[in-house]
């Protein structure tokens, strides 16, 4: 798929607001922390991860409810449509997620619905189709999404990939808005579908464990066809916004490891910004919110200025792989 500003009207963020912890827990101070083998100790050193944020009994449509309520009260907006980016485990079979999040929101004229099955890739996607909706109907003015990161069960260490924090956001897709959407690339590879899961039918959740069928496979064969594609995919993204790579003033990703940094970054010949490393340290992982928070906090810094490009790269296991540039 692919999308790129278009019209008299360009598409792009109206408001973004991210909802983060108020406690920081040291990894070794994690409950689960004294039953990891000498391996798993030794992976969670090697994240580059120092604390985790904990939201200690909030659910994945109260978190999502909150942040959007908090983006209200800044920001106040009727939205035409809520968007909710599937959390790792919804919490609640057969039951509605983001209809909750709309009821507890009040948004009552907005029609909402869920981006699932992608992963931490779910939020690229999401400002991607947010775009689509508004260039589909002239009537359509603003797109609201949001997304809350929690563990799947109760662990939060989740080897071979990262550590896992909480946090949620909401953000806006607007008429106008800024920074504009420019382009964008995403794809998926179905092979990789069950690469990753949870057997949560057959044991309740306090025992809910994630399995990765194999380290070997995600080690290897994942990163070579997400070090191909997303090569790719970078250069058909800057060709499509008529841009080399000396045009971009930015490079932002998911925070997972710090290798992981470095392996894109000789990659992409493109330095990863050190707020991507700052938010991994701190927050650890927050799953579908990283590439939001990130952007979020480099708009904020101020060492940006009108018309500068910024590149986000997205992946997951899943797999999915998704590009975006945005000019602010």
């Amino acid at each position: 798929m692919s999308a790129s500003s278009a019209g008299p009207e360009p598409i792009g963020i109206g408001a973004i607001h991210c909802l983060l912890p108020d406690t920081l827990t040291p990894l070794a101070e994690l409950p689960e922390y004294g039953q990891l083998d000498h391996g798993q100790k030794e992976f969670t050193t090697s994240t580059g991860i120092a604390t985790v944020g904990v939201e200690d009994g909030s659910g994945n449509a109260e978190l999502a409810a909150r942040a959007v309520r908090e983006l209200l009260s800044a920001h106040p907006g009727d939205p035409d449509v809520l968007l909710m980016v599937g959390p790792r485990a919804p919490d609640v079979l057969l039951g509605s997620d983001v209809c909750r999040v709309q009821h507890e929101t009040k948004l009552d004229r907005a029609f909402s619905f869920t981006v699932d099955g992608l992963g931490c890739t779910g939020s690229s996607a999401a400002w991607a189709l947010a775009r689509d909706l508004l260039v589909a109907d002239p009537s359509r003015r603003s797109v609201l999404i949001t997304h809350a990161s929690t563990p799947t069960g109760p662990d939060r260490v989740r080897p071979p990939v990262t550590v896992i924090g909480d946090g949620a956001y909401a953000m806006t897709m607007v008429r106008g808005g800024r920074p504009v959407l420019r382009a964008h690339r995403m794809e998926t590879d179905g092979a990789f579908h069950g690469l990753f899961s949870v057997d949560y039918r057959q044991t309740p959740w306090y025992e809910w464990r994630e399995e990765c069928a194999s380290p070997d496979r995600y080690s290897f064969e994942l990163a070579l066809h997400s070090r191909q594609r997303l090569g790719r995919m970078v250069d058909e993204v800057l060709a499509e916004a008529g841009v080399g790579k000396d045009r971009v003033a930015a490079t932002l990703m998911q925070n997972v490891t710090a290798g992981a940094f470095d392996f894109y970054q000789s990659l992409l010949g493109l330095p990863i910004h050190d707020v991507c490393r700052e938010h991994l340290r701190a927050y650890g992982h927050q799953g579908a919110m990283d590439v939001v928070f990130n952007l979020d906090s480099l708009l904020r810094s101020g060492e940006l200025s009108p018309g500068d490009l910024v590149l986000v790269l997205n992946n997951s296991p899943v797999a999915a792989w998704a590009v975006t540039l945005w000019e602010v």
